[in-house]
């Protein structure tokens, strides 16, 4: 009896690695692995200083008065985030005895990063039945995580705060909860500017579901949002807010970039070269809306002021899949990616590989060959050129070989 037991537990350790019910018990599983490994990264491996000093700089001289955009600036030169920035991190900044106490500022950056793995796997429970997801992927949401545990718990960026609010902003979407959702989104772009990349799918899903009569006063909130956090600034140099905290021509160095070390840095620096990119980006982004995001209704459906209540309900997957894509398209055409920048996408990416209908090989060797170019460093060109193939080949098989969900399910 015992070795008939034993010989049950591989084919018990597949069905449940393989099997999409029981992904809530293997999420629950990679969770406490987490609880675990977080603080003994915190403990074992040395802090980096990057950006930290800087943000605490640039925040000092709010609260010492200066509500001049334009004044405010750090070792690493001025500050270009919006206004939830300088809030989230005067927070830090007292909480954390004006940046000094770094074993403080991990601790909370650890219990952020575990608020922001509960809120993606519970994204991810909540869609492993419809699209059938296999409960091995959450190994790429945890165990491989290198970079990401880095740029939460050892460099304290502000990337992270600005995607754990996307998250949570989804998880209120999926509920139906379009106007907190909104506030949330709106606050998430306050942190950082990245999270608009997400901002074309929401469009497009706001209009859908509810109707122009819906989504303007959503936008609404969204714009009430930018505009009380950024008052102060606004009132005391509203041109100067404006251009730092929303510089969308902000020109990046060339000693940083990820995605594009293969080019001469004249033309990554070449502004032809980033028109190029946006063309790029509007034009795929068009051919996801057209061939995937919109494939329940007529293209008029994007005129109509009210909602048809005989129309297709979105549903929870119909959501996540369409803001993820959006972004990862934005992702695709950066006209530069950062090492912080990989938290950008670092969890969407199993989900997205497996909607698609790629061989399971070759989903795992995509995870694990995006995962190296971002863990070599400094970047070279052989590792942006990888990059680029497994973007590419991703972008490709979502255009081209989505599953849907019914047919997922089906399968």
């Amino acid at each position: 009896e015992i070795w008939l037991a034993v010989q049950r537990i591989p084919r018990a350790a597949s069905k449940a690695l393989l099997q999409p019910q029981y992904f809530p018990a293997c999420a629950a599983a990679v969770f406490l692995l987490e609880m675990v490994a977080v603080p003994a990264i915190i403990l074992l491996v040395p802090y980096t200083e990057i950006d930290w000093v800087a943000y605490m700089q640039e925040v000092e001289g709010f609260l010492n008065g200066t509500w001049d955009y334009t004044q405010l600036q750090g070792d690493t030169g001025p500050l270009v985030y919006p206004a939830g920035f300088v809030y989230l991190y005067s927070g830090l900044y007292y909480l954390t005895s004006h940046g000094q106490s770094l074993r403080l500022a991990q601790a909370v950056f650890a219990g952020l990063y575990l608020l922001n793995l509960g809120l993606v796997l519970s994204l991810y429970c909540k869609l492993a039945e419809p699209l059938q997801l296999p409960p091995y992927i959450l190994a790429f949401l945890g165990c491989t995580a290198y970079r990401v545990h880095s740029i939460f718990l050892l460099r304290l960026f502000n990337d992270p705060l600005a995607m754990l609010l996307l998250y949570a902003a989804l998880y209120l979407f999926i509920r139906d909860r379009w106007s907190l959702g909104c506030l949330v989104y709106s606050l998430a772009v306050s942190v950082k500017m990245n999270v608009l990349l997400f901002s074309p799918g929401l469009l497009v899903l706001l209009v859908l579901g509810q109707g122009w009569a819906g989504t303007l006063p959503r936008l609404g909130v969204c714009a009430a949002v930018q505009l009380v956090l950024g008052l102060p600034f606004l009132l005391t140099n509203p041109a100067g807010y404006m251009i730092r905290a929303f510089d969308f021509g902000r020109q990046f160095l060339f000693q940083w970039t990820v995605n594009w070390r293969f080019l001469p840095e004249w033309l990554f620096l070449h502004r032809g070269f980033h028109l190029l990119l946006l063309g790029c980006q509007l034009s795929v982004l068009a051919a996801f809306a057209l061939r995937h995001w919109m494939r329940h209704y007529s293209i008029t459906s994007l005129l109509r002021w009210k909602r048809e209540k005989s129309s297709y309900q979105l549903r929870p997957a119909d959501i996540v899949w369409v803001l993820f894509t959006s972004n990862f398209v934005g992702v695709c055409f950066s006209r530069s990616l950062h090492y912080q920048f990989y938290v950008w996408y670092f969890h969407t990416l199993p989900l997205l590989l497996y909607s698609t209908r790629l061989h399971a090989a070759l989903r795992v060797a995509v995870l694990l060959a995006i995962e190296y170019c971002w863990n070599v460093y400094p970047s070279t060109p052989a590792s942006s050129l990888l990059l680029h193939a497994c973007h590419a080949a991703t972008l490709a098989a979502l255009l081209l070989l989505r599953n849907e969900p019914e047919k997922a399910h089906a399968q």
